[in-house]
Order: structure tokens, then sequence, then C-alpha cells
């Protein structure tokens, strides 16, 4: 998705009343949903994004698919007391009330599998989250430089 259709969609978000990004479950609110620009499509890319349940009962986010990747997961990144880090599948996550979940570097991740094209530095992709009652919530990811730590930095 290029910048154009990344600024249409968070008009539409916005202009639906939706904020960062909250729609589906009702009380899930995504925020600073981001990825890294990548060199190519050969190794897989990850984005980036904080889960918020705004409601009074534990969310579940159970799968998620993205436009940019023929397949997207949620990892986690381990360092064992070796130093050794690893990643593996994390499965479900649940995000009790008024609480936060961030999927951040070194953490927990999407990781984004078969790049349909390399991730370039200003463009953007949709992830799509699936919770366990059934709701989904589009989310518009921007992508930024390759050495990005965050939106803000």
């Amino acid at each position: 998705m290029n910048r154009i259709a990344m600024a249409a969609l968070a008009a539409l978000t916005a202009a639906a009343g939706l904020g960062p990004a909250q729609a589906g479950s009702e009380d899930v609110v995504v925020e600073n949903a981001w990825a890294r620009a990548t060199i190519g499509t050969a190794r897989p890319g990850a984005a980036y994004l904080t889960l918020r349940n705004a409601g009074d009962a534990t969310l579940t986010l159970t799968g998620v698919a993205a436009s940019a990747a023929a397949r997207a997961e949620i990892h986690r990144s381990v360092t064992d007391e070796k130093g050794v880090s690893s990643m593996m599948p994390a499965g479900e996550i649940a995000v009790g009330p008024g609480t936060s979940v961030a999927l951040e570097p070194g953490g927990l991740h999407v990781m984004l599998m078969g790049l349909r094209s390399p991730l370039d530095e200003g463009d953007g992709f949709e992830l799509t989250l699936t919770f366990s009652d059934g709701g989904e919530v589009a989310v518009p990811v921007a992508v930024l430089g390759i050495a990005a730590r965050g939106p803000g930095g």
C-alpha cells in the first residue's frame, strides 16, 4: 500500500470515529502500528503495535493476516540464560481489561513470512487482527526506516 492509500485509510478510520484503530472486538484499541523496511523479500519482515483493552472483559487475539505477506503469525523472541536468542510462535495473546500488550522489537511481534514485495520506507500495508469473539480489526501499518526503533525514533 503506498503513501496515498495509507493516508486514505487513516482518514477513513478517523472519519469513522475509530481513533488509531478500533472496531470489530469493540473494546480493542490498536496504537502505533509500524514495521521496519526490508532489503528484499528473501527474509521475513516484522510488524509491531500496542493492543489496548478499553473494556471490562479479557480480549484474546487469536490470529493475524497481512496484505504484505503470504503468512503472518504472532511470534515471541526470547533470550536464554546463556544469551542465545530464539524466536517461536506465541499462539494466542490475552489482553486483560484496562491493560495493554506491546508487540515490540525483542519481544512479541507479528512475523511477516513470504513477503509479496519489499517493505519500503514511507509505504504501508494493512494487518487484520482476529479475536476470539469473531471480531476483526483492520490496522494500517506504516513502514519506517530499516533501523527504526519505533514511531518516535
